[in-house]
């Protein structure tokens, strides 16, 4: 009996001591301060089209692949995608993101709003938003209570 629980506790503390690290995906974040959603909308001009750190809270992830997600912050949200789609992130993300992207605004057909609308199980999609197109994401999930 002890032979079984012995691994099994330790696996156990190895998933524990990971548990607050986030998971990554794509090219590593620069070590820079991120900039929330809200703010770089709010200030569009300085921002847009140069890489920089953003962060936000999951709103919403694409239901089809995971190959998009929304960050929000004070109400402000952002859709990011992945450059080149070179990679995704699990369609059941959720938490505090950050990414290294190129934050723009686009006007969507009205083929893409409705693509997009179908990849978000129907929710609703605005014909202008604000993207970034994201080289690198962290996900730090929040713990369930």
């Amino acid at each position: 009996m002890r032979r079984i629980l012995l691994p099994a506790f330790l696996l156990a503390l190895t998933g524990l001591a990971h548990a607050g690290e986030p998971a990554r995906y794509g090219a590593p974040l620069p070590a820079t301060a991120a900039v929330p959603v809200s703010a770089a909308v709010a200030a569009f001009d300085q921002h847009a089209g140069r890489p920089q750190r953003y962060s936000g809270r999951i709103a919403q992830v694409c239901q089809a692949e995971g190959c998009w997600m929304m960050l929000e912050d004070n109400g402000q949200a952002v859709r990011v995608m992945f450059k080149d789609h070179a990679f995704l992130i699990p369609k059941d993300s959720s938490g505090h993101a950050e990414v290294i992207g190129v934050l723009s605004r686009k006007e969507l057909t009205p083929e893409q709003v409705e693509h997009l609308r179908e990849d978000a199980k129907g929710l609703d999609v605005s014909p202008v938003e604000y993207r970034i197109l994201a080289e690198g994401v962290e996900i730090v999930a929040v713990p369930a209570t």
